[in-house]
């Protein structure tokens, strides 16, 4: 076993090396990954349980949970290299967790490999995956290579398709990771990348594209060390990360949502997240969205449904964070009618992608601005300066999903 001060010297270079200020930002791109094999249902539940694994977890340690992890996903990958010389794996996108891990079927040991023979593991939204912590070279893109990177090697895991997971989180979602030492945070891939001065700033813009009618045309980019200006519109637009005890270790925020002229939620906090897959809201303001749009509850898809008139007549909903407003159209408020089939819905039908969180406002963790919400809006997460930012696309106000 390995004390945590040769952890620290193996896997935690920001504080050994300096940045070198100046280096281009690296754009990459992104793959859409969609797996409906078991329906809307199991996507829902799937969002659900990532809530409440959220929920109960601590700064300290990660909640343990028996609950099979489910195959369903809608979501993006990157192509990810792992030791020297690499190895390509497809790996998840998750904004909600820290840790990037492989599976031990997949990972291919090279020279630099190193075993640290640490028990290494987390929960995600609907189980879990336990391993080794290895380092080794993590390589994201031309010029962005990470020497010496904790990384899980996991030897137990369930139902994922992808080879893997890269975490994107802050650094406090990794407490407790370590089982031996659940107080030794493991730095990201982010936090490396400029701890050991391949980037100059710890900060990644994303890109998501909305399905549309066309999952060939689907993906995006994900930007290490700045922001692809070309990407979205004007200017970004900060938030400070939340004071919210339930949030603010994730990419959490405050805002009050409307629909229309009507206040459905007041000012709360809540978490950014590419890792769920519908709006989730409050209770009280999901039932409030549901009268005031006239939807009505499919037991099939677990979905709100609205007719063609409603449809015609849906509002703006706007979420109000910090200074600015972000809408969502009566278009981006409903789930791409290509794909009702696919989620066990029926052709024809509108389903809404605003879902119930399960719990009344006032915990402190009251809404998940999912993946349908930041294929509208260019999302930046900027570890530094504790802050997640926004800006309008060419996508923000277009017809993709009726």
């Amino acid at each position: 076993m390995f004390s945590a001060a040769l952890l620290t010297l193996l896997c935690f270079p920001i504080a050994a090396s300096p940045v070198k200020a100046g280096n281009p930002p690296i754009t990459l791109p992104l793959t859409s990954r969609l797996n409906f094999s078991n329906g809307t249902n199991h996507l829902l539940a799937r969002d659900r349980a990532r809530v409440q694994d959220h929920r109960d977890s601590n700064m300290h340690e990660q909640r343990s949970t028996n609950v099979p992890l489910i195959n369903d996903y809608v979501g993006y990958t990157v192509s990810v290299g792992i030791g020297n010389p690499p190895t390509t794996y497809n790996l998840i996108l998750d904004s909600g967790s820290g840790i990037t891990w492989v599976r031990e079927s997949v990972y291919v040991e090279t020279s630099p490999s190193f075993c640290t023979g640490e028990p290494v593991g987390t929960t995600y939204e609907s189980g879990s995956f336990s391993g080794i912590e290895w380092v080794d070279y993590i390589t994201v893109g031309p010029g962005l290579t990470v020497v010496l990177q904790s990384i899980g090697v996991a030897s137990e895991q369930r139902d994922i398709d992808a080879d893997g997971v890269l975490g994107i989180g802050p650094v406090a979602t990794t407490l407790g990771t370590l089982k031996d030492m659940p107080t030794e945070p493991i730095p990201t891939v982010t936090n490396s990348l400029r701890g050991q001065g391949t980037i100059s700033q710890e900060v990644l813009g994303i890109f998501f594209r909305p399905y549309g009618g066309s999952l060939a045309a689907t993906g995006g980019q994900i930007t290490f060390g700045g922001t692809n200006p070309g990407m979205y519109d004007g200017n970004i637009a900060y938030t400070d990360i939340t004071n919210s005890r339930r949030s603010r270790k994730y990419w959490g925020v405050d805002q009050s949502i409307t629909y229309g002229p009507e206040e459905i939620l007041g000012l709360t906090a809540g978490i950014v997240d590419c890792g769920t897959n519908f709006i989730m809201i409050a209770t009280d303001a999901y039932v409030k969205y549901r009268l005031a749009t006239g939807a009505e509850y499919d037991r099939v898809t677990g979905l709100l449904t609205i007719s063609e008139v409603q449809f015609r007549d849906l509002l703006d909903l706007m979420f109000h964070i910090g200074e600015k407003t972000y809408i969502l159209t009566a278009d981006a408020q409903i789930w791409p009618r290509s794909l009702n089939p696919q989620v066990g819905g029926r052709e024809g039908l509108i389903y809404l992608v605003v879902c119930d969180i399960g719990t009344p406002s006032g915990s402190g963790l009251d809404f998940y601005n999912s993946y349908v919400f930041m294929q509208r809006f260019y999302t930046v997460l900027d570890t530094i300066n504790r802050r997640v930012g926004f800006a309008t696309t060419s996508y923000t106000y277009a017809a993709t999903n009726y």
